[in-house]
């Protein structure tokens, strides 16, 4: 388990369908370098939102084991996988999901303030003017372009240094010159921090820039390289 950060070992995920279980994943094994960029693809509905999500340590497998810098995940109860995840992984995600009433600089605050950072505010100040916000910190999100909250979001994925860092289609819902802006962000950060980035996204620019590359299929595995 030594040589990743984040290891999954025979993992499956069923959910409950009208006649009978469903299964979204199916033997699943994959590790994950410290450090790395690493690409998850596949068509919708392959399973690449789940498994992030598991790997994450927000759902759990129907069976498997996940692990996280050698602690066994899937032997937690969601608090205790809350604190582990506190301090040490963030999530960008498509729809930025930043709090509609708190301002930019506030919305970065956050999880700082969750894994108890003495200087939250300043931490918070740094990271925006970091993504070029810091004329932009006392914005709420509705003020804010679809690139610039996603900024936002990108600040606050790494504002507390995460050993992990999630990021489900972060370019999704931008445009092509925002998209270019926020993936050029993603991966400078990423190298800057050394932080593991584990990306799903159909956007080949941003696919292109990760050493390893996944290819979920009907919810498998079909390609690793």
């Amino acid at each position: 388990m030594s040589d990743f950060i984040l290891q999954a070992v025979g993992v499956d995920r069923e959910v409950e369908g009208p006649s009978g279980p469903l299964t979204i994943l199916q033997d699943i094994d994959l590790g994950i370098a410290a450090g790395s960029a690493t690409v998850i693809s596949g068509p919708s509905g392959s399973g690449k939102s789940t498994l992030i999500g598991l790997l994450a340590g927000l759902d759990l497998p129907t069976r498997g084991q996940i692990f996280f810098r050698g602690n066994e995940i899937t032997a937690l109860d969601e608090d205790q996988r809350a604190r582990l995840r506190a301090g040490q992984v963030g999530f960008v995600f498509q729809s930025f999901y930043l709090m509609e009433s708190l301002t930019a600089l506030e919305n970065v605050m956050l999880p700082l303030e969750l894994a108890a950072a003495a200087d939250a505010r300043l931490q918070a100040r740094q990271w925006l003017c970091e993504v070029g916000l810091g004329q932009r910190l006392h914005h709420y999100p509705r003020q804010l372009s679809g690139g610039e909250q996603q900024r936002v979001a990108i600040a606050r994925g790494f504002a507390v240094e995460p050993a992990v860092l999630f990021a489900d289609e972060p370019t999704g819902n931008l445009d092509r010159e925002a998209a270019s802006q926020i993936k050029e962000l993603l991966f400078s950060l990423q190298a800057e921090q050394n932080t593991s980035l584990v990306l799903v996204t159909h956007d080949l620019g941003l696919a292109e820039q990760c050493q390893r590359r996944l290819r979920l299929e009907n919810g498998r595995i079909v390609e690793q390289h």
